[in-house]
């Protein structure tokens, strides 16, 4: 039996804000495609790269007043989301993965989705260089290669559809992470694979070993598909 196909969007470089709306469309997809058959293949990731920094957070650790006015003073916009994580960094030289998947019809519970999604991010990793690369439980959850968080992991799912996912430093400007306590978690710091590795590595040269890891961890084929309207 061939392996279900699900559709990667990729956007490319994109505003934040563009991505999560890309994002709540083929959520909105995938929960109109539970009617009866014939059903088109619901389930997709988005890929993009942030086009501005912003600094975003989850349904915990939203900054304070003055917080928030020193964050933007700083030059990055900010969004609350609706996602698991307190506030972290995103930007130019970042890729932002959102698995748009149904748990329900996959018989897949949500710590095992996050879980396969760290597996996904280790597998690139390594594929590119970073052997060491290895996921970590609550509440380190996320990739790190020793130290350094080189994968940020923050999900949602409503009615077993889930949104959002990982953001993986490329060759991020790291210095945006010193504003903030990345993830909540104090005494740790940021690296990205262009550090890790001595190299430039872009979002453009991962995408490809990110879409073999991700039909490996999930089981599936990917297609590529244009971005859904409104």
């Amino acid at each position: 039996m061939p392996a279900p196909a699900v559709r990667a969007v990729s956007l490319g470089l994109r505003p934040y804000e563009e991505a999560l709306r890309v994002q709540q469309r083929c959520v909105a997809a995938a929960r109109a495609a539970r009617g009866p058959p014939p059903r088109p293949p619901s389930e997709c990731v988005v890929l993009s790269e942030p086009a501005r920094p912003v600094y975003a957070w989850g349904l915990r650790g939203a900054p304070a007043e003055r917080e928030a006015e020193r964050l933007r003073a700083a030059g990055a916009g900010l969004a609350a989301v609706r996602r698991g994580g307190s506030v972290t960094f995103h930007g130019p030289g970042q890729l932002l993965a959102f698995p748009v998947l149904d748990l329900k019809a996959r018989g897949m519970p949500l710590r095992g989705f996050v879980e396969r999604l760290q597996d996904v991010a280790v597998r690139l990793c390594k594929r590119v260089g970073a052997m060491s690369a290895a996921g970590r439980p609550p509440p380190y959850t996320g990739v790190w290669v020793g130290d350094g968080k080189v994968c940020a992991v923050g999900v949602h799912c409503g009615n077993y559809i889930t949104s959002h996912g990982l953001a993986l430093n490329c060759c991020t400007d790291l210095s945006w992470f010193e504003h903030i306590v990345p993830c909540g978690l104090e005494g740790t710091t940021a690296t990205s694979l262009s550090r890790e590795l001595g190299r430039q590595v872009t979002v453009e040269d991962i995408l490809e070993p990110f879409l073999e890891s991700f039909q490996e961890v999930f089981d599936c084929t990917v297609v590529f598909s244009e971005e859904p309207k409104d």
